[in-house]
């Protein structure tokens, strides 16, 4: 078992119904705070937050909008990019912070990589974990790429309202122990998943494909469960709710993964992850002058938890490097 500090509850909207997040903090020094991704948690960073505070820093992780003990609002809108990272802003307002390294992973990534073009002044460096920085492709992108059938990819199956949650919402012990295991070598992947028959996009919906695709399991029973118990009280409207708002981030952000970036970022990439593959930083360089950019060697998606030891290496060594204490 990790030791994980309780939460504490801040609000950081108010309003008719105030929004607010659950969040894990520990350490004292300059702010980092974690974005996770979906399906996650902010317990999926119970790894780091020990090693970015023994080294001086207080880090501050969040169950995101949507998430674990945070607020769920019904509204597919209120889980754009501008709002997720509206709620960051106003996390650091709840802890009378001014400014604050973020740190994100997945979905989580897109939303780190937004704060210094929505919110340039509260944001001293972004780190980024199997996310590049570019922009997410549209919806219309994805039917073309797929053909129109929805259920191929898991993207766009989330896009109707109530389809996949009717499914998702009643296997969560089930996907969770399918979805939460190693990754394998994706060239051997690939070929073991063409020698039968093809590779499905939407693991949510077809399990074989997905036990298939993973190794042995990454996170103890213990921790399988913190992970099924949440999401079986909330269900995954919210976290799928991010999803729906592909098309409306691409107006609302148009910047993203196109505008230049003048403050230090960090980009780790996971050589065995085949969702995100480590070649999608090519472009990066040319975007942002002082990027660091490291690959975890075996490991796949769930990096942060599959290979903490490495990623807390070269997240603590370029936190030190460039804003140690």
């Amino acid at each position: 078992m990790h030791l994980f500090p309780e939460p504490t509850m801040y609000t950081v909207r108010e309003g008719a119904e105030p929004i607010r997040l659950a969040v894990h903090e520990q350490g004292e020094g300059p702010a980092v705070v974690f974005s996770h991704g979906f399906p996650e948690l902010a317990y999926s960073w119970r790894h780091q937050l020990p090693a970015v505070s023994a080294a001086g820093f207080r880090a501050i992780a969040p169950d995101q909008r949507g998430y674990g003990g945070s607020s769920r609002p019904a509204a597919i809108e209120d889980y754009s990019l501008t709002v997720l990272a509206g709620d960051l802003v106003g996390l650091l307002d709840a802890l009378e912070t001014e400014q604050a390294i973020f740190v994100g992973h997945d979905w989580g990534g897109q939303v780190v990589w937004s704060m210094p073009l929505l919110h340039p002044d509260r944001t001293l460096g972004v780190a980024s974990i199997c996310t590049p920085y570019e922009a997410f492709p549209s919806t219309d992108i994805m039917r073309a790429l797929t053909g129109g059938d929805a259920e191929c990819f898991y993207m766009l199956w989330f896009q109707e309202p109530g389809v996949a949650e009717a499914v998702m919402d009643s296997r969560v012990p089930e996907l969770m122990q399918l979805l939460l295991r190693r990754s394998k070598d994706p060239a051997a992947l690939f070929a073991e998943r063409e020698a039968q028959g093809g590779f499905s996009l939407n693991p949510f919906l077809r399990e074989a494909d997905v036990s298939s695709a993973m190794g042995e399991m990454l996170v103890s029973p213990e921790e399988l469960d913190d992970y099924v118990d949440a999401f079986e009280r909330t269900g995954f409207r919210g976290a799928i709710n991010w999803y729906r708002n592909v098309d409306r981030n691409l107006e609302d952000v148009p910047e993203l993964g196109t505008t230049k970036l003048d403050l230090p970022c960090l980009r780790l990439t996971a050589e065995w992850d085949f969702a995100i593959r480590p070649e999608f930083a090519a472009g990066m360089p040319a975007l942002i002058e002082d990027l660091e950019i490291e690959m975890i060697p075996r490991s796949g998606h769930w990096v942060q938890q599959e290979s903490p030891d490495l990623v807390n290496r070269h997240l603590v060594g370029w936190l030190t490097d460039r804003f140690g204490p």
